[in-house]
This record gives C-alpha cells, structure tokens and sequence, in this order.
C-alpha cells in the first residue's frame, strides 16, 4: 500500500465536502506527472487530503475506491480519474509551514514542486508527517 497526497482548493470541493459525499471521483488532472501518480494508485492506497491556496494545510485522510480509469466526462483516455472514499479528518490541519520546518520533509514532493496536485509520498516521509499528527 502507498501514501498518495492529493490536493484541492477548499473552495471548490473540501475535505467537509468528501465526508458529506462519503466517496468522489478525482477529476480535473492535466498534468503529465500528476497523471502518472493516479494511473499507480491501486485500491486501498492511503490518501492525504491537501486543501491548497485557502489553508495550506493536510486535513484528513481517504482511501483510493476505484483504480484509475479514463475521464468519462473527456473524450481523451490519457486524462484519467480515480474514485476515493473519505476516511477521518485530523485533529488538527497539519500546515505547509509546519512540513517546511521539519529538515526530512525538504525533499517531500509538496515543498519541491509547489504546482503539482497528485503525489505519492514515501514511506520515509510518511512517518515524518506522522510525527507532525499526520495519523
């Protein structure tokens, strides 16, 4: 099982959004290397929900529901979507600032390349950002 870390503005779907839906199709990726993230992940991956721009911050957790699978609404097999279910927010967001400050985080794909919006966090810094309340 792997740690995926996926982001999204608050404004446009939240973490309150997915527990009210319970599960939600991951739509919206263009681009390439976000692309390849979703088309590894297998169900049962474990997600981190990242609320973007407004926050800044992890929120909670969800699990991969449905392997990825071509956009039905694009007429385009290579723009690819998965399904994920909501799993329990944290007790407390974990900010970008705090991931920043821990000196084993530097090379977290979300502080090295800010723009990318699906990422597969190692298992090394998956016990970091444990230590940060990450459960």
């Amino acid at each position: 099982m792997k740690t995926l870390l996926l982001k999204s503005e608050p404004s446009v779907y939240s973490f309150d959004d997915l527990r009210r839906d319970g599960r939600t199709v991951w739509d919206g990726v263009a681009n390439a290397q976000a692309l390849i993230v979703l088309a590894s992940a297998k169900v049962g991956d474990e997600v981190l929900f990242y609320h973007s721009n407004d926050g800044k911050c992890i929120v909670g957790t969800a699990k991969v529901a449905k392997r990825a699978y071509p956009d039905p609404k694009l007429d385009n097999p290579k723009r690819l979507v998965i399904d994920i279910r909501a799993g329990k927010p944290l007790t407390r967001p974990v900010t970008l600032a705090e991931i920043k400050a821990v000196p084993g985080l530097a090379d977290l794909a979300l502080v090295r390349q800010s723009r990318l919006s699906c990422m597969v966090v190692s298992e090394g810094h998956r016990e970091l950002l444990r230590g940060l309340g990450v459960k």
